[in-house]
């Protein structure tokens, strides 16, 4: 099985003011085709660190995808890294450079001066064609590795990798096919879909079976490897079909959709309408269900009322009920999702109070408690949550990652009742 490591260059990622994204996409990308990343390395705007940073990756896989350091300032030093990693020199590529000039002329611009660095390639190596920007990436075989460097800016990476890095790395995975399934999974942690799926995840299993997650959303990655696409493509579909089986209500859905996408297509296909009214989560979960598009069939309201005076005056929530169990209470959130449905005559409504903090708990009512009630002509059910366990370093994060597990636990709760 080849190896992949990936090296990140860019000051602004050592100093932290820019996140890296990429390494974490990247990750993902190469997790889909079998291809696992053994090492990751990030290093500043300095051509020597880039050399030591290359040689390192290079020991470590066969597989080195670089990003970053490809502009045309005077501290995008990749390309004379790699040039020197590589023991060549840059040479101007004419064509790059017409593109690159073409690319200012379509917006009515004049290309600047240092833009010209861009068009220069190291010897030897393949420019890889950027369309979206100014930045040509670079790809180059050395001492039986195969490396390629790409933009920093994600979208330009993205559509690279994509494009013109990823064919060339399947054609190095020894003449097998890889087909990739994936389910998603809400309701439980890794740990528990780990005990239910038992042997089923043994490392060297072929279907593999990889798990990630991001914010309570479960991912179940079914990687097939076959001596051809078909014999690949039935071997995912039986994993797929098991694990399906075994999880039962767990998955909510296959590829990359999201909890709001099956939620809508479900009220769509029922012709059933809903209204949320959110207090703590400020707007995330009405944000959530109208990022989908013909969200308009199907969702009609939605308040944010943040203050205990707003639930009363725009929900029509009795103000002796948040006095007696106070805002953040099942009675509230329950109260909150009646009032919802009746006002709006949606079939389903959604309540939703709690602490997001990061202050404002207490330890009866800890920071993360929220209450979630969804209603209908069935009757409301309402759960309590605490989500202290989202909770990290950065107040600010705290604050949206609560926001955004409250939300999406309230659409899993309406999921869940619209397959009964």
């Amino acid at each position: 099985m080849k190896k992949a490591s990936i090296v990140s260059i860019g000051n602004e990622i050592l100093s932290g003011q820019t996140i890296d994204t990429n390494a974490s996409w990247l990750g993902g990308k190469l997790l889909e085709i079998g291809t696992p990343v053994v090492s990751s390395y990030t290093v500043g705007d300095d051509i020597d660190a880039i050399v030591r940073s290359l040689k390192l990756a290079g020991d470590d896989a066969e597989l080195v995808l670089i990003t970053g350091g490809l502009g045309p300032t005077d501290d995008d030093l990749t390309r004379q890294g790699f040039a020197k990693f590589f023991g060549t020199e840059l040479l101007l590529q004419n064509e790059l450079l017409r593109k690159i000039e073409d690319f200012f002329a379509k917006r009515n611009l004049q290309m600047p001066a240092k833009n010209k660095i861009q068009a220069y390639i190291p010897a030897g190596a393949k420019a890889l064609v950027n369309n979206l920007g100014t930045a040509p990436g670079i790809m180059a075989e050395i001492s039986g590795r195969l490396f390629a460097v790409m933009p920093g800016v994600p979208s330009e990476m993205k559509q690279m990798f994509e494009e013109l890095v990823l064919p060339e790395l399947l054609q190095l995975l020894d003449g097998r096919a890889v087909v990739v399934k994936k389910l998603r999974c809400f309701g439980t942690g890794e740990s528990n879909i780990a005990e239910m799926l038992g042997s089923l995840m043994n490392r060297g299993r072929n279907p593999l079976i990889n798990c990630t997650a991001s914010y309570s959303v479960i991912t179940l990655h079914i990687i097939a490897t076959a001596e051809d696409r078909d014999k690949a493509q039935r071997m995912a579909e039986r994993d797929e079909k098991i694990l399906t089986e075994l999880l039962g209500e767990l998955v909510y859905g296959t590829g990359r959709q999201t909890l709001a996408e099956v939620v809508g297509e479900k009220l769509a296909q029922q012709n059933k309408t809903i209204a949320v009214a959110e207090s703590c989560t400020g707007g995330t979960l009405a944000k959530l269900l109208t990022d989908i598009p013909g969200a308009s069939g199907y969702f009609t309201h939605g308040w944010i009322t943040y203050s205990n005076a707003a639930k009363t005056s725009q929900l029509g929530v009795p103000a002796d009920l948040i006095e007696d169990y106070g805002a953040v209470s099942e009675q509230t959130a329950a109260a909150m999702a009646r009032c919802a449905r009746k006002k709006a005559g949606t079939a389903f409504a959604i309540g939703i109070t709690g602490i997001a903090g990061p202050s404002g708990g207490s330890e009866q009512k800890p920071v993360g408690l929220v209450y979630i009630s969804v209603d209908s002509a069935n009757g409301c059910e309402t759960r309590h949550f605490i989500f202290s366990h989202v909770r990290i370093q950065a107040k600010r994060r705290d604050r949206d990652s609560i926001r955004l597990h409250a939300a999406q636990t309230a659409l899993n709760m309406l999921r869940l009742k619209l397959q009964i």
